[in-house]
């Protein structure tokens, strides 16, 4: 007879848990695990399961808002260099051409204004670098030459590694059913067990609104939203390799090259609940159809297709500080399409500040990340 369940659970402690593990949780973890025991607490069966398993990623400075292109910034030599966290870089070149279509003048003026490193092409030296585009479907384009693809297992293997080598812990299968802080120490409650620890970090990407409403901590308006990418092959007469990442720049589609296929994506941003996200059919019928109006390439199957959650606040800027509510809860969550490539800089952020260190950026843009903006 097997011991009673009860007595299978354990009550583990820590200086600090953290309530998942993609990227965002898994780069915290690895900052605070040299100065901090941490525990990391999975819902899934293995990390990045979600979003951060799903991505496309690619290093492109001039994407986001202005607070967000300073992340990029702040990261970027950790991604080309490898820097504390890797012998080598984590990309490989791609380069992005944004393609301005009729009727996108003012999208595309937005775009280029305060950005940094573009080149301006015309249609002809649109088609050199993106051969199917339909020439009348182009009026100009913003070519970003030193755009990178991002090897995100590499990048999220490294955090891990480090997290494991400073002792800390990783606990899969582990969803957070409830948290409650009692006197200085935040419990959580899980299938796992119990774990405890005077400071939580909020890591939940998707959930993150729903692991504060387990903390009674009032959420910030966390919305998850589905991108959906469609995997089509290339035909054997056509190269791809060194086709850079395009996209509209009214955000109906984008394409990105992955070996003899495209990954072809409706650049979809449809609300939904969090949940393990799927392809919606029609959307992605939908979303190859623009495609296929705005190139000459013909979509004949798709080979396999996806989904993931980007989860973005109110005001589309990533979260990271924190609780001013609630002793010892801090956010690192809303990072919309941006978390994979700005993970170095925002790991080490939450790290700095978790840590009572120096952070790595400007006290202004340490307010316009913090949680407080939204209270």
């Amino acid at each position: 007879m097997g011991r009673p369940q009860e007595a299978i659970r354990t009550m583990r402690t820590a200086d600090i848990i953290v309530i998942g593990a993609g990227m965002a949780g898994c780069g915290a973890a690895a900052r605070m695990s040299a100065h901090a025991n941490v525990v990391v607490l999975e819902a899934e069966e293995r990390p990045a399961y979600h979003t951060t398993g799903r991505s496309a990623a690619v290093f492109i400075l001039n994407y986001g808002n202005d607070v967000i292109r300073v992340f990029n910034a702040a990261s970027e030599e950790t991604f080309r260099t490898g820097a504390d966290l890797s012998e080598n870089g984590f990309l490989s070149p791609r380069g992005v051409l944004e393609v301005e279509e009729p009727g996108q003048s003012e999208a595309f003026e937005d775009f280029i204004a305060g950005s940094n490193g573009l080149q301006i092409l015309n249609v002809q030296e649109t088609l050199e670098l993106f051969p199917i585009c339909r020439p009348e479907m182009v009026v100009r384009s913003a070519y970003e030459p030193d755009a990178s693809d991002i090897d995100v297992d590499a990048l999220l293997q490294s955090f891990i590694r480090i997290l494991r080598a400073n002792g800390s812990q990783i606990v899969p299968n582990a969803r957070v059913s409830a948290l409650q802080r009692t006197g200085d120490i935040w419990r959580a409650e899980t299938p796992t067990g119990s774990f405890e620890a005077p400071i939580v970090v909020n890591a939940a990407g998707a959930w993150g609104d729903v692991v504060a409403r387990l903390a009674g901590i009032e959420p910030v308006g966390l919305t998850p939203c589905r991108r959906t990418i469609a995997v089509v092959p290339v035909p054997d007469d056509m190269d791809a390799t060194r086709w850079p990442v395009t996209a509209s720049i009214g955000e109906t589609w984008y394409a990105k090259p992955d070996g003899g296929r495209l990954w072809v994506s409706p650049a979809d941003e449809d609300p939904v609940e969090p949940h393990d996200a799927y392809p919606d059919d029609m959307i992605m019928a939908e979303g190859l159809h623009r495609f296929s109006e705005a190139t000459t390439f013909e979509v004949k199957r798709v080979e396999n297709s996806w989904a993931g959650l980007r989860t973005f606040a109110p005001d589309r800027t990533l979260v990271n500080g924190w609780e001013p509510d609630a002793d010892g809860f801090f956010w690192l969550v809303g990072q919309g399409g941006y978390g994979i490539q700005t993970a170095p800089a925002m790991s080490q952020l939450a790290a700095d500040l978790v840590l009572d260190h120096a952070p790595v950026v400007a006290q202004d843009t340490i307010q316009a990340v913090s949680p407080a903006r939204f209270r």
